[in-house]
């Protein structure tokens, strides 16, 4: 039996971390109880909680940001239940990893040792290798944990997500940060040289991310300072954080449509927040003006026609200063348009014109409407009785310019906000002295 199972050993429990560890390794939590931000599931009344209190553990998705203690929560489920743990990387390991992976925990399974498999960027699999857990997970030869910054809806297979249960880990908040640094100045015994103000410069530059908190803690231990440093300081000796922020990933629809939303609801200091968020972070300015006028003509539109024209003169502008300064031709325009009076009677007029066009398919205009432009059309009745409006009183003739198969419609209804209530009181002239042309 020895020789058998030769190289399967057991994994050995967690080991202390040894003194010349990085600070974010020496302070990984030996406990579940010691992970800081996440009780929602970690505590006695969340997922885990309850999984752990059951002692059975089933297949997990851990979805959540950088540095919020996905891998920790693993190793650390791993001991609660006392599975064994195996760890590979999406990024560095491929088919064959993944074959002996599954052959050693089925052996292991042999002797009554379960395995936990951890995969770190588990949505970097693609379809065809993320199906290949399928059957290992059904068959428990594996309890799979997998962790993901990316939404799973749109990373992982369906077959897999309906075998696992999703786990959302939220960024830390200032409270858990807090409690980082406080075991950080504890495990290096002395305060870390910053003033309260750039204790918070340093919370906030973390961006809810432990591990780089730790990362820059770490450096700040690192060297003597004769005197604790203020923010401008802190600014000068750490290098700035990056925002995060995925151009082509869901970061990137989040925003914009926390943008789009903003402006809809008329909130420009929202609205402004979430534009500078995008363009901090290196968003294509041209993207950003492009979903701005789609919201001056879906959400505005005739309530304020202007809402157009400030939208199309901060692209000219924007293409004529370049950044920054085109960027500030940008902002104008966001704030524009959430102070707009707001509307989408044109929005649905278009989707309800459209629907009717789709579903009435080519009925002919009258024939006094349709061009005329040679004999034979005119002999056959084209142009005849065309009343030329300019000819008439007040420019306006009354006449039906519908199908005769369809009759008159109504797509375009203004609201009684901004222009268009003027644009109201201009339908009601008309209709009225249509009606009294008719009679």
């Amino acid at each position: 039996m020895a020789d058998l199972f030769a190289g399967f050993e057991p994994a050995a429990p967690t080991e202390l971390h040894p003194e010349n560890a990085p600070l974010a390794d020496r302070l990984r939590p030996r406990t579940l109880a010691q992970v800081v931000g996440q009780d929602h599931i970690t505590g006695a009344e969340g997922a885990i909680g309850r999984m752990v209190s059951a002692g059975r553990l089933s297949s997990i998705i851990l979805w959540g940001p950088p540095g919020t203690g996905k891998t920790t929560i693993a190793r650390l489920l791993a001991d609660a239940v006392d599975l064994r743990f195996v760890a590979i990387s999406a990024v560095f390991s491929g088919v064959a990893d993944l074959k002996k992976s599954f052959a050693e925990a089925r052996e292991h399974a042999k002797i009554g040792k379960r395995t936990l498999l951890f995969v770190d960027e588990i949505h970097r699999f693609n379809r065809a290798q993320q199906d290949g857990f399928l059957p290992y997970v059904e068959d428990g030869t594996v309890t799979l944990v997998g962790a993901t910054t990316e939404n799973p809806s749109f990373e992982l297979n369906a077959a897999l997500l309906s075998r696992a249960q999703v786990l959302i880990l939220e960024r830390l908040g200032r409270g858990a940060l807090e409690q980082l640094l406080e075991r950080a100045e504890a495990e290096m015994e002395r305060p870390l040289p910053l003033t309260p103000p750039a204790m918070d410069a340093l919370i906030a530059s973390a961006d809810g991310d432990g591990r780089f908190l730790l990362n820059q803690a770490e450096t700040l231990f690192s060297v003597d300072l004769p005197e604790p440093l203020d923010p401008a300081g802190l600014s000068n000796f750490l290098q700035r954080r990056v925002a995060v922020y995925d151009k082509d990933r869901e970061g990137h629809y989040n925003l914009i449509s926390a943008l789009h939303k903003s402006i809809r609801g008329s909130d420009p200091q929202a609205a402004l927040y979430y534009l500078a968020r995008m363009l901090t972070a290196g968003e294509e300015p041209l993207f950003l003006l492009r979903r701005l006028t789609r919201a001056a003509v879906e959400d505005i539109g005739l309530a304020d026609p202007q809402a157009l024209v400030q939208c199309i003169a901060a692209k000219d502008t924007y293409d004529f200063l370049g950044s920054p300064e085109g960027e500030l031709a940008i902002a104008q325009a966001c704030v524009y348009l959430a102070t707009a009076p707001k509307s989408n009677a044109v929005y649905k007029a278009q989707k309800a014109a459209w629907k009717s066009a789709r579903e009435t398919g080519s009925l002919m205009p009258p024939a006094a409407i349709r061009n005329a432009p040679t004999k034979l059309m005119r002999d056959i009745g084209y142009g005849k009785g065309y009343a030329y409006d300019h000819d008439a009183e007040d420019a306006f003739s009354g006449s039906d310019y519908w199908p005769d198969e369809m009759g008159p419609q109504t797509f375009y209804t203004p609201t009684e906000r901004g222009f268009e209530k003027r644009l109201s009181e201009r339908l009601a002239y008309w209709d009225g002295l249509r009606a009294t042309k008719r009679s």
